[in-house]
């Protein structure tokens, strides 16, 4: 390309798009992770957590200051140091002031600093005030000691430090979250006695593993007092890995018959619980619950009453039940991502975290030895000058009196530095006079035995580890406190399944004609005097119980189910079963059964097959059911009949023709679904013509009877009168007396 066709230089730098949106990407996420999202590991503070701690510091609001307003401190901090929202900034402030997010809080606030039941409901900065807590000198005691680096504010114009000089291993105590671009950090809160037990563990013993230090560290500490429930198998995996989770669970006492939990997990809203319950209980899927209230004050910043329906309710079970199924119970993800001395984040492990902070430790004691070395050195050499003009004040009045360059001359007579000498010349006269040359050569000799144990300290490795050690016993003791979060391996909880949590009572399912459901409490019922709708009447009830299921079959053999309980009331029409259900076009419902799993029931078609079958056979979760009985072509197919006893009832089967068949049960096969066995002889011209078909079935127990309702007559038959009718399984059977051979319906008892 020429030198003419060579586009000109316009001040800008032109490159490829892509290059370009990569390169501010890269930048983009590198400020998210160092300067935002991610704690350094030294004093565990994000930037505007360290600058809002130093900005209260310059502004003396120590534990000891009267507080100030919290706008003036954000003040400083947006206008000096941070140049982003006031109201971001304000959040930052307030979270480490809340109790019951912090496990140490740094600050303490005056005014409504939020509550655990909404921590976002604190006042606007105007109106509160705050200050330092005493151990957030543990952060800032050693910062004017020479132990950090200072770098320039966001304008050029201040200076501030690039991190604080942390006595203590912050991130552990206090914990932090946060989310930066691609990756993600989450590190529980911990007790300070135990992280200062494995720290002196670990500077006695170097190569003490990750197990060795969980003897120590027995796992976070929370600023609430529930449980934590994690194995401790699985915490020790976590301290090895830096990735896991821990939970933890919701405390409770038994008050007479009722039940108060009194300390929920980390960041769990009590009212945000209470609505959980409260759902359930709407959604009638706690009816042991009878109420519940929220009786949390100053004195019991947590006390959530639970009240039962009896006493007779499983405590253990329900409390089970709600955690799993509400924030009683809560999983905390647990990740080390942090940032490391070298400027990168990373994972680590606790012993990796220690030992690193331990070396940051190091490195900051040995900052400040060597600070306060250069200032002891600097000031013996002073009083060294100074003697030397105690000794010979007279002659250093004259050369100041006489000679218009004082200082060149004290140096040169007297073999002076010029710190010496310019520090000769600033000593007032009147100071000077004072000075007695037993208190210069005292401060001497203070001074060169500091100076000895300095240089002692720095030369020798174990001195040093000594130092730390015993610094962080002493603000151990001074700060530490007894775990809140009490360790305590439980088994997980299990949610009840809907019918354990139903409350087991009487009900009676009504079927009508046209295929409207719904269920009557007790048995004492009269289903037939219930209204119904229009054109409608009943066509099967069947007793049962609210903890069992409700099956309906349909006029081609498939079966149906549903919760019993979930049925509507008998106070209305109820509800038709096509609105649950998705039966076959044509079909129509023909009766109901309810029963628990073993309950036997007989079915049986209108052509005189029948088999024998468990109630589980009928439940299904299918809307389309599931096939049960197989019918031949223009078979009717008959309402389930409950079994009293498999082995001994009686299988009575009656023609229209007014034919009655008796037989032991025990003869009929007991099957999953099928078309079952001939029950009565009925002659297949008849049956083809449909001039003679079986119209009703029953089971009749050991001793019972059997009513025959035909029209407005009606004939008991006893076990006895049964007898006369009894044969073989599939025979023809015996005619009924006149005037009862058109048997409507029948009632076994």
């Amino acid at each position: 390309m020429t030198d003419l066709a060579r586009p000109a230089f316009h001040g800008f730098e032109q490159i490829p798009l892509r290059e370009y949106a990569e390169r501010a990407y890269l930048d983009y996420s590198m400020y998210v992770v160092l300067d935002r999202a991610l704690p350094f590991l030294g004093d565990g503070l994000k930037p505007v957590q360290r600058r809002i701690i130093y900005s209260m510091s310059e502004l003396g609001l120590n534990a000891s200051a009267k507080p100030k307003k919290s706008a003036r401190t954000v003040g400083d901090v947006i206008g000096k140091y941070h140049p982003h929202g006031d109201s971001a900034c304000y959040e930052a402030l307030v979270l480490m002031a809340q109790p019951f997010s912090y496990r140490y809080p740094l600050i303490e606030g005056q005014g409504n600093f939020g509550s655990s039941d909404d921590p976002k409901s604190f006042a606007a900065m105007r109106y509160t005030e705050a200050r330092l807590t005493p151990i957030a000198e543990v952060l800032l005691g050693e910062l004017g000691q020479g132990t950090v680096d200072w770098t320039p504010n966001f304008d050029g114009t201040l200076q501030e430090p690039s991190w604080l000089p942390a006595r203590l291993p912050h991130l552990l105590l206090n914990g932090t979250t946060g989310i930066a671009v691609g990756m993600a950090t989450d590190i529980p809160p911990h007790n300070l006695n135990e992280i200062v037990s494995a720290c002196v563990r670990l500077l006695d013993q170097p190569d003490a593993s990750v197990r060795e230090l969980c003897e120590h560290v027995r796992g976070p500490d929370f600023p609430t007092e529930a449980e934590i429930i994690t194995p401790r198998a699985d915490l020790i995996a976590l301290y090895e890995t830096g990735n896991g989770s821990v939970r933890a669970r919701a405390t409770w006492v038994r008050e007479g018959n009722n039940l108060v939990v009194t300390a929920l997990p980390y960041q769990v809203s009590p009212s945000k619980v209470l609505e959980q319950i409260a759902q359930q209980m709407r959604a009638k899927k706690l009816p042991w619950l009878e109420d519940l209230r929220d009786e949390s004050d100053h004195a019991n910043p947590v006390r959530l009453v639970l009240v039962p329906r009896s006493s007779r309710v499983d405590y253990d079970g329900l409390m089970s039940h709600l955690f799993a199924t509400t924030d009683l119970e809560k999983s905390f993800r647990v990740n080390f991502n942090i940032i490391g001395l070298d400027g990168r984040p990373q994972v680590k492990n606790l012993r990796d975290f220690l030992r690193e902070w331990l070396q940051f430790r190091s490195d900051t004691v040995t900052r400040r030895l060597r600070h306060r070395l250069e200032k002891v050195e600097r000031r013996l050499h002073l009083l060294e000058g100074l003697l030397i003009a105690f000794l010979n004040l007279d002659e250093v009045i004259r050369i100041i009196r006489s000679e218009d360059e004082p200082k060149p001359v004290l140096m040169q007579r007297f073999g002076l530095s010029e710190d010496q000498a310019e520090y000769i010349l600033e000593t007032k006269l009147k100071q000077l006079a004072r000075l007695e040359e037993m208190k210069i050569r005292g401060e001497q000799d203070e001074l060169s035995k500091e100076r000895d144990k300095l240089i002692a300290t720095l030369d020798s490795k174990a001195k040093l580890k000594k130092l730390i050690k015993d610094e962080l016993l002493a603000d151990a003791k001074r700060f530490g406190d007894p775990r809140r979060s009490p360790l305590v391996e439980r088994r997980a909880a299990q949610a009840l399944s809907e019918t354990e949590l139903v409350a087991s009572e009487p009900l009676t399912v009504v079927l009508s004609e046209k295929g409207w459901v719904r269920a009557a409490k007790g048995h004492d019922v009269d289903a037939a005097a219930l209204s119904y709708r229009e054109g409608d009447r009943l066509l099967h009830a069947v007793r049962g119980r609210t903890t069992w299921q409700a099956a309906f079959l349909d006029s081609t053999g498939r079966a149906y189910s549903t919760a019993a309980h979930t049925l509507p009331s008998a106070r209305g029409n109820g509800e038709p079963l096509t609105g649950r259900f998705t039966p076959p076009a044509g079909s129509r419902f023909v009766g109901a059964a309810t029963g628990e799993n073993d309950q036997r029931f007989l079915l049986a078609t209108s052509y005189g097959y029948g088999f024998v079958t468990r109630f589980e056979n009928f439940v299904g979760r299918q809307k389309a059911g599931k096939a049960l009985l197989n019918a031949d072509k223009d078979a009717e197919v008959l309402a389930p009949v409950p079994v009293n006893d498999p082995k001994t009832d009686l299988v009575v089967a009656i023609t229209s023709a007014g034919h009655l068949l008796a037989f032991p049960i025990a003869e009929l096969p007991e099957l999953d679904k099928g078309k079952g066995n001939k029950l009565i002889q009925i002659p297949p011209a008849k049956l083809k013509s449909g001039e003679e078909k079986v119209t009703a079935v029953a089971s009749v127990r050991e001793g019972g009877e059997l009513t025959l309702y035909c029209g407005q007559r009606k004939l008991t038959l006893s076990w006895r009168d049964l007898q006369a009718y009894a044969g073989a399984r599939a025979q023809r059977g015996h005619l009924l007396p006149r005037g009862f051979q058109r048997v409507d319906g029948v009632e076994a008892g």
